[in-house]
């Protein structure tokens, strides 16, 4: 039996508990191994007796136990567990619902988007990093890709399994469930190509996964099968939920904050200096990607690319890519490949 505790958030958002967000939603931030991000909010809604998770975490033993405690707290469990909707597929949002899925049977919904990222890494013949090493050297960071292919490929074999399909692939429309309550399921590529956010408008809440942070911005076209544009999609899909009507946001990494809206403008605002500041560095003289990527700054305390660990310069170069992509379709850089490296150029 479910029972009725309302819990209200403390000032550290990854604080483990139970934190009440909305009617019968629950905030339960579950711990990542890692050493930039530490926490995932998955949200739980209790509804009719049973309970349904946007997102479910990365499947490790510390957040399993964290989520069983939090579980407990409100007098359940994951066999109450009816679904897991996913956002999208990145490990730290899926494969705790694959891990669940085979112990319990829970249904698992994931993003119609993300089947050919899925389908990369399924394949036993194709290495789901050989496009992104591919990618970097191109971006002229060979250096980058020699020590991923060492770090990233290793125990790949491993860990193939964790991002099994979904039992059902979701569409834009709405999702009923048992009580009457609906959350309709919005597209939104950018972060990833399948990437999804879920509204509930009856109750102004907005589960955003990755799409909209509140303090971080999400990165873009890191994935097995990238799109053409991550960055154009991104922001098309920014523009696309900022004509929704305003929400509470409930991210996936983050507090809880009180407008869907607000968060979108910053973001924007971000990108559009993102790209000038992308533009001056080819005015300055660099050419590749990688070269750009120098120029620039990251993370908010300002860290130049050389600072960063492995995977965040990777991260770094493929955000760099995206907005030079971005240029190069708004008709203000052009691109040439040179030797087997992109090389860029602004334009009159």
């Amino acid at each position: 039996m479910l029972g009725g505790r309302w819990l209200v958030s403390g000032d550290d958002w990854t604080a483990p508990g139970v934190y009440e967000v909305g009617p019968d939603v629950f905030r339960v931030p579950l711990p990542l191994p890692t050493d930039g991000l530490r926490a995932v909010n998955i949200y739980v809604i209790v509804d009719a007796g049973r309970l349904v998770c946007i997102d479910s975490g990365w499947a490790v033993p510390d957040a399993r136990a964290v989520l069983d405690a939090a579980l407990a707290s409100l007098d359940s469990s994951v066999a109450d567990i009816d679904r897991f909707l996913v956002t999208h597929a990145h490990r730290d949002h899926y494969t705790m619902a694959v891990s669940l899925r085979r112990s319990e049977g829970i249904a698992v919904s994931l993003g119609a988007g993300e089947r050919p990222s899925l389908e990369a890494i399924a394949d036993p013949g194709r290495s789901p990093f050989e496009d992104r090493l591919g990618a970097l050297r191109r971006y002229g960071a060979p250096h980058l890709a020699d020590l991923a292919a060492t770090e990233m490929v290793s125990g790949h074999d491993a860990q193939r399994s964790e991002w099994e399909p979904p039992d059902g692939w979701l569409d834009e429309g709405d999702i009923v469930f048992e009580s009457g309550r609906r959350l309709g399921v919005v597209e939104t590529p950018g972060h990833t190509r399948g990437h999804v956010v879920f509204r509930d408008p009856a109750n102004r809440l907005l589960f955003a996964g990755d799409h909209v942070l509140p303090t971080i911005t999400p990165s873009i076209g890191f994935e097995p099968v990238a799109s053409d544009d991550p960055l154009g999609d991104f922001l098309g899909s920014l523009a696309r939920v900022r004509r929704l009507p305003d929400a509470v946001l409930l991210p996936a990494h983050g507090p809880v904050a009180p407008s869907v809206h607000a968060r979108i403008d910053q973001l924007v605002d971000h990108h559009g200096r993102r790209l000038d500041q992308t533009l001056a560095a080819l005015v300055a003289g660099a050419t590749s990607v990688f070269e750009v990527a120098g120029r620039l700054r990251w993370t908010r305390r300002e860290r130049t690319l050389a600072e960063l660990d492995l995977f965040n310069q990777m991260l770094a170069v493929t955000e760099t890519a995206a907005h030079l992509r971005l240029l190069v379709a708004q008709g203000r850089v052009a691109r040439i490949l040179d030797d087997g490296i992109y090389r860029y150029r602004s334009l009159p």
